[in-house]
């Protein structure tokens, strides 16, 4: 836990954070909120956030809160708001007690619209979306103040609890905050407060017809829950001064805004607009398709929270914005499941081997290594048989220079197993395909180890004929072709039509016939794997892949990596 005796935070926000906590600025709290809109599901940018706030509030032994900015009933669901608890959850932070909805602060809120209008900083404007926008003025030209600024207070009360009733038409009238119109900051200038909305809400059903915009909700939410430092990314650096100017106004708690830098990633879009279209369009099977950057979609691609929290914690926080080199995010994961995944064997692309000198219906229990990396894991048994399953890409007829596997006439060892030598193959007379590897096998050199001492340079990975298992394997790659698709006048033009690739032919060890939804494997010598949460079935297996097992990351600046 960060303390107020510590010297120094690890970034500029736990650096304030801290100096407050020294200075009882707060009388010793730290107060933070995670305020996701339940619009979508939540990606890899606001897991950045999620372990910002959750982080320093756990570290300073203060609260975070869990809020949802309920303020547009047109765009959000109940089904978002489960995913996003779920999300929440699954990464592991814990809001306790403090769950909490801007809809529930829609009377306090309310309330506080009034108090503005009373105090005549608040008015109640007939212009339309397009007028006001026209009116607004632009970065070098001051906006123009509309007709019904100057009403007087009783009018703005009168038409604003009218506006409450439903009296009004959507767009007809909406509630505007009197500030400058001649302000170099546009959101300074008379900013929209509240609007007519003749929507159902997800939680208040129809109980209202205005909504807060979210300038509006935002600050006052934070007020009534105490918090004291309110943590948003930069796009939002220009709205504090409307932030802080309203609280003044109101003369309530005013927390602390502080931004910091969103997540950008290479070869990925994070607009949950963009997003939805994926959905929408058809793009991806859903918001958990493995290859969104959702965090459905990476917990179903097998990301572990571990490694999510690792990224974020790597990327660090800043006020610069960058773009994360994606390659980042997976040389985590592989990092992570280094440690935890179990070994297995699969064939991906199955070419069978025939060993003519082993007894026919004998089968022996080979013992595999559960992970290297953790003895603690133990051993499981793999069967030994006449035919086997390698891959194809594992033989060649004729073979290339510095190729060190199966060929004609050459040695191999095969993986927990024995040395094979190739005596033959056999073709299909249609196509000129190798269908069938014939080999023989030295009994001598069980577990890989040949008594003699010889050496043998190239060692490959196999299932036993008789009892590997079917599966189909989904591999998945970026699902754009460029490093910045958002910079693509249309990001859907970028799209890589090779981002999944169905392989329904595969064979696993027999090990995995009770491989639950969700359970990590490294298939030795091809990737990192974990079965489907939604498809896989017994009898049915599907596994995804994760990620490959090259690791470029790892080589860049001598595996200190960079960001673009």
């Amino acid at each position: 836990m960060i303390s107020a005796n510590d010297s120094k935070g690890s970034d500029f926000i736990r650096d304030i954070i801290l100096d407050d906590i020294r200075t009882n600025k707060w009388g010793g709290r730290v107060v933070t909120r995670f305020p996701p809109e339940p619009n979508g599901h939540l990606h890899i940018g606001h897991a950045k956030s999620m372990c910002l706030n959750f982080g320093v509030a756990e570290e300073t032994g203060g609260e975070c809160h869990l809020r949802f900015d309920d303020t547009n009933p047109t765009k959000e669901e109940e089904e978002y708001v489960t995913s996003i608890k779920e999300d929440v959850r699954w990464l592991g932070w814990d809001w306790g007690a403090h769950l909490h909805y801007a809809s529930d602060y829609f009377e306090a809120l309310y309330e506080f619209a009034i108090d503005l209008i009373q105090k005549g900083k608040a008015y109640v404007d007939d212009l339309n979306q397009e007028q006001i926008r026209e009116g607004r003025g632009t970065l070098t030209e001051p906006g123009k103040e509309s007709p019904h600024r100057n009403r007087p207070v009783g009018e703005n009360l009168d038409l604003f609890r009218r506006m409450r009733a439903c009296e009004f038409e959507e767009g007809a009238r909406v509630l505007r905050a009197k500030i400058d119109m001649g302000s170099p900051n546009l959101n300074m200038r008379d900013p929209v407060l509240y609007r007519v909305l003749k929507a159902t809400h997800h939680r208040t059903g129809d109980a209202w017809c205005i909504y807060p915009m979210y300038d509006f909700a935002h600050g006052q939410s934070d007020s009534i829950e105490e918090v004291t430092h309110s943590l948003c990314t930069m796009e939002f650096e220009d709205h504090r001064p409307l932030y802080d100017w309203i609280l003044n106004g109101l003369e309530i708690h005013h927390p602390q805004q502080i931004e910091f830098a969103r997540l950008n990633l290479t070869y990925t879009v994070l607009s949950k607009r963009k997003l939805l279209h994926l959905v929408e369009d058809g793009y991806v099977s859903g918001w958990d398709d493995p290859r969104m950057p959702t965090l459905s979609g990476l917990r179903r691609r097998g990301y572990s929270p571990e490694s999510i929290k690792t990224f974020c914690d790597r990327i660090g926080v800043a006020k610069r914005q960058t773009a994360v080199e994606v390659a980042l995010l997976e040389h985590c994961v592989r990092e992570d499941l280094n440690q935890r995944a179990r070994r297995a064997m699969a064939v991906l692309h199955p070419l069978k081997v025939v060993i003519d000198n082993f007894p026919e219906g004998q089968v022996e229990e080979l013992e595999a290594v559960n992970n290297p990396e953790d003895p603690a894991m133990g051993t499981h048994k793999v069967p030994f048989s006449r035919e086997l399953y390698i891959e194809s890409d594992d033989f060649r007829e004729d073979p290339p220079g510095k190729f060190f596997r199966l060929a004609p006439g050459r040695e191999v060892r095969l993986r927990y197993g024995y040395f094979i030598t190739c005596a033959g193959f056999d073709k299909d007379e249609s196509t000129g395909e190798v269908v069938t590897v014939h080999c023989t096998y030295d009994p001598e050199t069980k577990g890989g180890q040949a008594p003699d001492g010889r050496k043998v340079r190239g060692t490959i990975h196999w299932v036993s004929a008789a009892h590997a298992l079917e599966a189909e394997v989904r591999l998945y790659d970026n699902l754009f072709t460029v490093e910045r698709p958002d910079e693509v006048e249309d990001y859907r033009t970028v799209l890589n039509p090779e981002s999944l690739t169905v392989l329904t032919s595969c064979r696993v060890e027999s090990s995995l016939v009770d491989a639950a939804p969700g359970q990590h494997y490294q298939f030795e010598r091809v990737g990192y794997f974990c079965v489907d949460s939604s498809d896989s079935r017994p009898g049915a297996l599907v596994f995804n892949r994760t990620a490959t097992l090259r690791d470029s990351w790892a080589k860049i600046e001598g595996g200190g990596g960079k960001q673009a």
